[in-house]
């Protein structure tokens, strides 16, 4: 108890100087600086609410319990407030337990087709917009930075980034980290005429993107910057400029694009943020294999041959092969009911952490 009064203390000192900060019109000349402390303010406001509601809370139980030993009326409301209190230590204990420190930050996600030709392609654009769908439901914005699609309008190449509305200590990364990984469909495919249920596979990539990308400098000698016109189905031309950026990272042969702006010059700059988050998570996640060797983590590339989940559209079964999760809502998780999911998701990711801890 004693670590988590300090805790508390920590915080409540760091909110009152957010406060203060946030008061002074010169932090608003920097946009980027009051963003950076408005998002951090947002984060700890709900530790700030229920530490102050327990404190009340102790209050009038102390009161109660005074009052409670010459009237019954008081004895019972003393009892109450007891279970209250109780809950709000609980509650409060677990907005103070051990939390990724990416949880606040938007995402950057790339969807590739993988094996499968057409059919894989046609999938992955079902994930695409399976995300977006949940995203619109729940205070989150997509926009998509760089499209390749298929002849029959499946996605071969997508980056898309997705952003809270509104800054919270649940923010993008708190929801879509669990997404990286080789995702396996099970389905007749629409290009099948023998009506044969066959396997095909996308991969899905996901990282970070902070407010900003202090970790990771970028040297013009490792980059090769290509221009291109931006393209729509089976790489129709829609742009008549070369506007669309293609940046390859030369020493990890990372590669990111993006088309949606108009201006060349506006590709390029949002296409390198994007690289910048992509090698900052690269880093991160090795610190991490170093410094926990062996530890079970999210595989985040495409050339691992392991599956995280399946969509079986016969039995209309998702399966999520890390936390042996399945549900036969398949229809309903495809149009954006990721709910149950996520949160087996992120009840395995807590409980882990705890243990680790």
């Amino acid at each position: 108890m004693s670590d988590q009064v300090s805790a508390v203390d920590d915080i409540l000192s760091e909110y009152q100087g957010l406060e203060a900060q946030l008061a002074d019109p010169e932090l608003h000349n920097d946009q980027a600086r009051a963003r950076k402390v408005g998002k951090r303010y947002s984060q700890l406001q709900p530790i700030i609410k229920v530490h102050t509601e327990l404190e009340a809370t102790e209050d009038d139980l102390a009161a109660a319990k005074e009052m409670g030993r010459e009237d019954p009326e008081f004895a019972a409301e003393a009892e109450k407030l007891d279970k209250r209190r109780i809950e709000l230590e609980e509650e409060l204990a677990d907005l103070l337990a051990p939390r990724d420190p990416h949880d606040a930050d938007d995402v950057v996600m790339e969807i590739k087709s993988g094996a499968g030709g057409e059919e894989a392609a046609l999938f992955a654009g079902e994930l695409a917009r399976m995300y977006q769908r949940y995203a619109d439901k729940h205070g989150f914005v997509t926009e998509i930075l760089g499209l390749s699609e298929s002849d029959l309008g499946g996605v071969k190449d997508m980056t898309m980034s997705i952003r809270a509305k509104n800054p919270s200590r649940d923010g993008a990364w708190s929801v879509f980290k669990f997404e990286g990984g080789v995702h396996r469909v099970q389905r007749v495919p629409v290009t099948e005429s023998q009506g044969r249920i066959q396997t095909s596979a996308a991969g899905v990539l996901v990282y970070p993107e902070p407010d900003e990308v202090e970790a990771v400098e970028i040297d013009d000698k490792d980059i090769r910057v290509d221009v291109y016109r931006s393209s729509g189905k089976g790489g129709q031309g829609v742009n008549t400029t070369d506007s669309a950026v293609r940046i390859t990272h030369l020493p990890t042969g990372v590669v990111v694009t993006c088309q949606k702006e108009r201006s060349q010059i506006q590709n390029r700059a949002r296409a390198m943020q994007v690289l910048a988050a992509r090698l900052q998570q690269m880093a991160e996640e090795q610190a991490d294999q170093e410094a926990a060797e062996g530890r079970a983590a999210q595989i985040r590339t495409m050339d691992r041959s392991e599956r995280i989940r399946t969509y079986n559209w016969p039995e209309n079964r998702i399966s999520d092969h890390r936390i042996n999760y399945k549900a036969n809502n398949l229809d309903t998780v495809l149009n954006g009911g990721l709910e149950d999911l996520f949160t087996a998701l992120q009840t395995a990711e807590r409980k882990s952490r705890l243990e680790a801890e």
